[in-house]
């Protein structure tokens, strides 16, 4: 409490400087407040929202211009003539989804409504006021039709950074923007139980809710516009720059322990029962009718600079969240959402310099410190029963520290020319601490706890960008060209000795096999193995530090040849130190068939790099099946391991992606319907387990990654809106979806036998990632100081290939999502809600825990914690 009053009291401290201050209120015809109505003062970023009465307050300067904009109704300008203005807005037919974007086009006229590429815009303020969602991914997962995120267990540092992705695709197959700047991905490499196998990715979670005034989805292939990893499409945060406001809220929520229609995994009174982590995961605690408590706080205030709109908007946000055990038939199995306490802050700051001259910056940190399960290790499995008697669950814990600041200038010349000049730093760490763990080779002397190391990822990016619009040009002509320079270091460091090493009967690391040797395991008479159980330290000779740059050119251009057709047309130059050059290109057209009906499409070619953790990673490690457990060595791809298996370089991947859709505006009701098809050619993947044990490498497997398959995907993204004002009050319904099919077009084994190389489970694990439907039915209501939303989202069967080679089958699901929330006073609201309100659970599997993490079920797009229950204080001053 005491870091959060700190907080309050730095933000309330910011000097501010004299400006006119203006208030009034907005209403429709009908004489109805309405809320979330922007206001911007024209040519400025200086901006607020109405309340949920209708009343707003903003600082401008003396003669201002304030716009005056919301979706469905035609935008008003109002000259600040006095203290006072009261704004009645008409209802436009043909305003629907006309947000301006900054994601898909460097048009700054373009807008969602009559851009030529489907592109979803979300309020992220009326989203986290709906939901009880506290993390970004989960947020996107219900309201985006073909976004996909999953929770994981047992999955290493999956299980701490969830993989997101669109449209099926990888989770480093989409592009990532703050404010139109490249976002730096994450250190971490997804390898066990887990979407996205073989993949790096961008941690969404790193970036506080309350820190983003809206998200840009670009749902199509962006590589020629953007660059690498814009296979899939783009997602773009805009983060706050309202000023003279304190918003935030205060959340808790938990669990429910039950499961409905069967009792939960190893009880039978259905009562959740606690591992004690006190006791290493090996132990009781008390039976528990909830769990997973979590607790959010989060505020962000804005505040002007000087007198032409300048301002500095900051955001605090704590979250603490508690562990779900959702185990398998054995008591002793550890399986659930991990532990988390984590501290974010975000800044974003804009000053003018001249009328049309502005720096800007933007930011921030993000730390989080989790508690994970691994995977149980049961009797005889790297067990020593004097420390462990009958197994054990080790738990991986990390800390993650994600740090980002960019800043740049802006101009425009007076022949009308805008110029961008940035640079953006970035830099994931990634350090793993393992709990409750044993080196089995130490037996009773080990101890239970080792510093196993990590991994860092640095990405620094500068931009010049150019643009101009020629309003007399045909119908308008927007062109766009500019440069980019990208370094990025990935970094590999030791853990301590214990983690890794393997000791002999005397307790000395081993360094001389035929000499030295480990203590032999009772249970199966082979020598105890080194290294941390559950995750094994990093070893000197696993250390990495490489890295490489980029330089890349695009040129783009967009062109109204009439009111009613557009076309545009991009293309990109990239050159990489480490593999050599690529170009890609983009054709795009709008075309607008009546006054309320758009037909658009796109075809465009794409790549995207090997990531440095994909090329240099490499980690020896036990893996745990049906037939036990076997040393296995991940080999990076330029190691002699590696082409003594005859597995090339990795390259990069290449794509072609096309969309054919339409958009429909007729008064309250809105569509748009894009149809997609995407290949992708050379995708690189994690390969399944050769027998190394002929190579002296003291292990028996090894592993790689490969340019491995070619893939196809076809599939359909639809969303329907509809909002109307009655006098008894407000409704909306928006229906969103996505119908996605992925086929394997060739595995790429060479010589290798297919069935290891990329066999039945790794293709079960690719086809999953990208679901075959999700639909969703949002239902919202409000009038005066009450609002609803109701919420049903159905989940597509997958199929899975588990440890005993038997399909997992897991069924469509409905989930059901309510909330309700009450304004008290114009400060204060109490919204009370559920996730998964009917409790519903995916399907269940055997009783062996053949699945991948060991427990009941896999990481599927529902989750696997049941319903959770919260409530939310939000304040508004």
């Amino acid at each position: 409490m005491k870091k959060i009053a700190l907080l309050l009291f730095l933000l309330n401290s910011a000097f501010l400087f004299a400006q006119k201050e203006v208030s009034g209120l907005v209403k429709d015809k009908s004489g109805n407040p309405l809320p979330g109505v922007n206001i911007v003062e024209k040519g400025t970023s200086n901006g607020v929202s109405t309340d949920f009465e209708g009343s707003f307050r903003i600082k401008v300067k003396e003669g201002a211009t304030l716009v005056f904009s919301y979706v469905g109704f035609t935008t008003v300008e109002k000259t600040a003539s006095g203290d006072k203005i009261n704004i009645v807005l008409s209802e436009n037919d043909g305003q629907v989804l006309n947000d301006v974007v900054v994601v898909g086009s460097r048009n700054a006229k373009r807008t969602v409504v009559n851009s030529a590429v489907p592109i979803d815009v979300i309020n992220v303020k009326d989203v986290t006021t709906q939901s009880g969602k506290i993390e970004i991914n989960q947020l996107l997962q219900y309201v985006a039709p073909s976004f996909n995120a999953n929770k994981q267990s047992g999955s290493d540092g999956a299980d701490h950074v969830d993989p997101a992705s669109l449209r099926g695709m990888g989770p480093d197959q989409t592009l990532v923007l703050i404010n139109g700047k490249r976002r730096h991905q994450s250190s971490l490499i997804n390898l066990f139980g887990t979407r996205g196998r073989g993949n790096t990715g961008t941690d969404l979670n790193a970036i506080p809710a309350a820190s983003i005034k809206r998200i840009e989805i670009l749902r199509d292939g962006a590589s020629a516009q953007y660059g690498s990893d814009a296979i899939a499409g783009v997602i773009n945060i805009v983060t706050n720059d309202n000023v003279d406001e304190l918003t935030g809220s205060v959340t808790y929520g938990v669990f429910n322990t039950h499961a409905k229609g069967e009792f939960l995994p190893g009880t039978p009174n259905t009562k959740g029962f606690r591992l004690d982590q006190n006791g290493n995961g090996n132990s009781y605690g008390k039976d528990q009718d909830f769990d997973g408590g979590s607790v959010r706080v989060a505020a962000n205030y804005g505040t002007g600079i000087g007198s032409k709109g300048g301002y500095v908007n900051v955001t605090g946000e704590f979250l603490s969240k508690n562990k779900t055990l959702r185990p398998a038939y054995d008591f002793r199995k550890g399986f659930g959402d991990a532990e988390m306490t984590g501290v974010n802050l975000f800044a974003n700051l804009a000053i003018p310099i001249s009328d049309k001259t502005e720096f800007y910056a933007f930011g921030g940190s993000n730390f989080r410190d989790t508690d994970a399960y691994a995977f149980t290790r049961n009797d005889g499995e790297r067990v020593v029963e004097s420390v462990y008697p009958g197994g054990y669950t080790p738990r991986i814990t990390s800390k993650i520290n994600d740090n980002s600041i960019a800043a740049g200038i802006r101009t425009e010349s007076s022949g009308g020319w805008k110029f961008d000049l940035s640079n953006t730093f970035g830099k994931n760490k990634f350090q793993y601490d393992i709990k409750g763990t044993i080196n089995a080779s130490l037996e009773e002397k080990s101890p239970h706890e080792f510093d196993a190391g990590g991994h860092s990822l640095l990405q620094n990016t500068t931009n010049f960008d150019i643009s101009k619009n020629y309003e007399s040009v045909l119908s308008g002509l927007n062109i766009a060209f500019g440069a980019e320079f990208r370094v990025e270091q990935f970094e590999i460091f030791a853990g301590e000795e214990g983690s890794y090493a393997t000791y002999d009967t005397d307790g000395k690391p081993i360094t001389d096999p035929t000499t030295q040797s480990a203590p032999i395991d009772p249970v199966t008479g082979e020598p105890r193995p080194g290294g941390s159980q559950g995750f094994p330290g990093y070893s000197p000779a696993n250390e990495v530090n490489k890295d490489r740059t980029n330089f890349s050119l695009y040129t783009d251009a967009e062109l109204d040849v009439t009111e009613a057709w557009m076309v545009s047309g991009a293309l990109r130059f990239e050159n990489y130190s480490d593999f050599g050059s690529t170009l890609n290109g983009k054709l795009a057209s709008r075309l607008k068939i009546t006054d309320h009906i758009n037909a658009r499409g796109s075809i465009s070619t794409g790549f995207r790099a090997p990531s440095l953790a994909q090329i240099y990673y490499n980690l020896r490690f036990t893996n745990f099946n049906a037939s036990g457990a076997t040393e296995v060595l991940l080999a990076p791809n330029d190691s002699p391991v590696t082409r003594a298996f005859g597995i090339e370089k990795l390259n990069e991947e290449k794509a072609v992606n096309a969309s054919l859709g339409f958009t429909a505006s007729f008064g309250d009701f809105t569509a748009t319907i894009d149809g997609y098809y995407i290949q992708v050619k050379d995708r690189i993947v994690l390969t399944g387990y050769f027998d190394a044990s002929s190579l002296n490498l003291g292990v028996s497997e090894a592993q790689f990654f490969a340019n491995g398959v070619d893939t196809s995907t076809h599939g359909l993204d639809l969303v329907f809106s509809w909002k109307k004002t009655f006098d008894f009050g407000q409704f909306g319904a928006t229906l969103v979806g996505n119908i996605n099919d992925m086929k394997i077009d060739k595995v790429k084994n060479g010589t290798l036998d297919e069935a290891i190389f990329f066999g039945k489970r790794e293709k079960a694990f690719l086809l999953a990632s990208a679901p075959d439907n999700k639909f969703g039915l949002n239902l919202t209501y409000a009038k005066n100081k009450f609002d609803a939303g109701l919420a049903f989202t159905r989940f597509s069967k997958v199929v899975l290939v588990d440890y005993a080679d038997e399909d997992d089958v897991y069924n469509p699901r409905l989930i059901t999502d309510l909330t309700v929330g009450y304004q008290f006073t114009k400060s204060l609201k109490l919204t009370l809600g559920s996730n998964n309100l009917f409790n519903v659970y995916p399907t269940k599997q055997d009783e062996q825990g053949n699945t991948e993490a060991g427990g009941y079920w896999d990481a599927v797009q529902m989750g696997f914690s049941g319903a959770y229950y919260y409530a939310r204080l939000g304040f508004n001053f």
